[in-house]
């Protein structure tokens, strides 16, 4: 059983894919939008990866406050949440993405990514530590 992994920016969406096991995240891509609220695209590309790798589940990255609540991108991204179950009628999960992005920019520090190639690639990152936590959780 393949899952996606989701971290949903304002402009960007980073993307993962699980193993056929269910046992370990790769990035696959960054999907670019111009505005934030022009999402139509962003869906249909995600029902194209959800196709080509059998996807049956999805989880999206929750961005939440550090005292556990949610904050305007929190919102946006349960709107979008909404959007990606009615399109693609399979099951969604949020999963707390707090720090994803400090780690992934971590990880690629420690490698000794310039700032130029950090900024392409972050995303997708962050998208694939999403996912790497969620499927260490339900081992």
């Amino acid at each position: 059983m393949r899952i996606l992994g989701l971290d949903y920016g304002t402009k960007t969406m980073g993307v993962a894919v699980s193993d056929p096991f269910g046992w370990t995240a790769q990035g696959l891509e960054i999907i670019r939008r111009q505005e934030d609220d022009h999402i139509k695209p962003t869906l249909a590309r995600i029902c194209e990866l959800c196709s080509e790798y059998k996807v049956e589940k999805i989880v999206l990255g929750l961005p939440k406050n550090m005292n556990n609540s949610i904050g305007e991108r929190g919102e946006k991204t349960l709107l979008f949440k909404g959007k990606l179950e009615a399109r693609l009628k399979l099951p969604v999960i949020t999963w707390d993405e707090r720090l994803s992005t400090v780690a992934a920019e971590n990880v690629l520090l420690e490698a000794d990514v310039s700032r130029k190639n950090r900024k392409k690639v972050i995303d997708k990152l962050a998208a694939t530590i999403i996912l790497q936590n969620y499927l260490d959780s339900i081992r």
